[in-house]
């Protein structure tokens, strides 16, 4: 199949911007969107220009690195997958392809289609752990947790941390984020410990970074390439609410 893309190159975080188009012949439906742009950048690199520049590691939607705007969709238009596991297959012939980075404040562009998300990592750095002593591994596995509230936190728990909420929020929020992490820990005994100073920290590192208010557009749940579910952001005003009254 032979399709354009149309990219966004931007060589550096203080550089001006601008889509550029490219014609990608020959590509295989059972390619990955990733191998696509394999195929398109050994053709660049073939003519003498630089490679368009974008973020990937276990292409497996695991790590969450492979995140970027397909056709004005986080990760592109299929629901729940992340872009690494997106395939030629779900495009036509002819297809004109628009591939932009996460756009948000707090997630400043390096170069191309990769964005600085290192504001994820300091959320987690303020308090998305569990620092007090839990005992070894058989004496936290005795306690008893009732198997939907595992499930929940095991939910939660799947959040790769993409951002591709982020960039589907109007606000650019990363609510559905901290939600997430907040939730796997205070629902499960280890967590209860630190749970207010917890959630105390992380939603101000959150406001810190940058990242807008939630609005309840529920865009960032039909997003997210993990399914992680609204409820978690109720969940995390409940823990702050508790937090500061409590």
């Amino acid at each position: 199949m032979n399709i354009t893309l149309e990219a966004w190159r931007q060589p550096d975080q203080k550089s001006a911007g601008q889509f550029v188009k490219y014609k990608a012949t020959d590509i295989s439906p059972d390619m990955s969107f990733l191998e696509m742009l394999d195929a398109v950048n050994t053709m660049i690199v073939k003519r003498g220009e630089d490679p368009i520049a974008f973020d990937h590691d276990c292409r497996e939607g695991i790590c969450g690195s492979c995140g970027m705007v397909i056709n004005g969709r986080p990760h592109g238009t299929e629901r729940g997958v992340a872009t690494c596991q997106l395939y030629m297959r779900h495009f036509k012939e002819g297809d004109t392809i628009t591939l932009e980075p996460w756009r948000a404040k707090a997630f400043p562009v390096l170069k191309d289609l990769v964005v600085d998300r290192t504001s994820l990592d300091r959320i987690i750095q303020a308090g998305g752990y569990v620092s007090v002593d839990t005992g070894g591994v058989p004496d936290a596995n005795c306690i008893p947790i009732s198997k939907v509230i595992a499930e929940e936190a095991m939910d939660a728990a799947a959040c790769i941390g993409c951002g591709a909420c982020v960039a589907a929020c109007q606000n650019s929020s990363a609510m559905l984020f901290v939600s997430a992490k907040v939730s796997q820990l205070a629902l499960l005994p280890q967590g209860y410990a630190e749970r207010k100073q917890r959630v105390e920290k992380m939603v101000a590192q959150m406001d810190a970074e940058g990242f807008g208010g939630c609005t309840n557009t529920l865009a960032c749940e039909a997003e997210c390439p993990k399914k992680i579910s609204v409820t978690h952001i109720a969940r995390l005003n409940r823990e702050y609410l508790i937090a500061k009254v409590g």
